[in-house]
């Protein structure tokens, strides 16, 4: 990805802020009251990526077409569905981008999809620590016993991270 930099932010009307918050229960179910706000801004940038604002924080982000809670979300707001759960060997690894390999997890929610977002935890304290992209769905993540199994696209310490709002 490229460096990201901020070009617009104003603030979406009612039926546009309805549309987002349908998308996201689609993606994660009944937790997306937990985000929800009357009033959302959207942050544009110099790539696909768009985040949402919400109280003024970047909450949301919309990834090809795709929304899900940023990290900052997830930590405000934790919810129990789409979790990879991974050992404490992967940790250091995943929150420096590395993509989840299979020997790290040790657990994953049924509403795990392939090519649609989830949120990786450490097993101690259940804490967000990426968002990834699986390549299988749940039932084969449990049968894999090696391999690549999650594309990492946002960690601790990242560009999404790091902006300046």
């Amino acid at each position: 990805m490229s460096k990201i930099q901020l070009k617009k932010r104003h603030t979406l009307r009612k039926s546009q802020v309805s549309v987002i918050y349908s998308r996201l229960k689609s993606e994660i179910g009944e937790a997306e009251s937990m985000f929800y706000r009357d009033q959302l801004e959207i942050v544009e940038t110099n790539t696909q990526l768009k985040l949402y604002m919400v109280d003024k924080k970047p909450l949301l982000m919309d990834l090809d077409g795709v929304i899900f809670p940023t990290l900052r979300g997830l930590l405000e707001q934790p919810f129990p569905q789409r979790r990879i759960v991974v050992d404490m060997g992967a940790v250091p690894y995943v929150v420096n981008g590395a993509d989840v390999m299979r020997p790290g997890i040790v657990s994953v929610t049924d509403d795990i999809r392939a090519d649609s977002p989830a949120q990786v935890v450490e097993e101690r304290h259940g804490k967000p620590l990426a968002i990834c992209i699986p390549l299988y769905d749940a039932a084969e993540l449990r049968e894999k016993t090696t391999g690549k199994m999650c594309r990492n696209i946002h960690h601790v310490g990242d560009e999404i991270w790091v902006l300046e709002y």
